[in-house]
């Protein structure tokens, strides 16, 4: 493999990392419906349930982060690296990401969204774990996602618990 990369080519794919995250976010966004008269609006919720406007300036930064963490170990990949594991878990947690807001929003199920969002915890664990000894950056830059969708996964079983 190549040792050193271009900057052009370095930043093409940082860029590419951080719209593929993104694009997934937009993906799980077509099933998500939260307005008045929606499914979501005749839930019963916790006190703690947060705002509506606080999920996409939430997820937006974390779908950021998660891009620059994939940045980081696609170029260790370039480098020689074998990161064929970590970026396929990484591929996983992505799609039960996506997955999350179909069961919830797009089945309209608490229950499958629960199951879903129990896999999606332990994948983006997973992938924590794989990324922390490729690079540890990658590893730290997905906290905050996991820190989120830790209490994403509580406030979905509370909701799931209360309907």
């Amino acid at each position: 493999m190549q040792e050193s990369v271009s900057k052009t080519k370095a930043g093409g794919i940082l860029i590419g990392s951080v719209l593929l995250c993104n694009c997934a976010g937009l993906l799980g966004s077509l099933f998500t419906t939260t307005g008045p008269g929606s499914w979501y609006s005749t839930l019963i919720k916790p006190a703690f349930n947060p705002p509506a406007w606080i999920f996409a300036p939430v997820w937006t930064l974390l779908y950021i982060l998660m891009g620059i963490s994939l940045y980081l170990v696609i170029m260790e990949g370039i480098k020689g690296r074998d990161v064929r594991i970590p970026l396929l878990v990484f591929t996983i947690q992505l799609i039960l990401n996506i997955l999350w807001s179909y069961a919830f929003f797009g089945l309209e199920s608490t229950f499958f969204g629960l199951l879903v969002i129990i896999l999606l915890w332990i994948s983006i664990v997973a992938t924590m774990i794989l990324f922390y000894p490729v690079r540890k950056a990658a590893a730290w830059l997905l906290v905050p996602y996991i820190l989120w969708v830790s209490f994403a996964t509580l406030l979905t079983y509370t909701i799931y618990s209360l309907n």
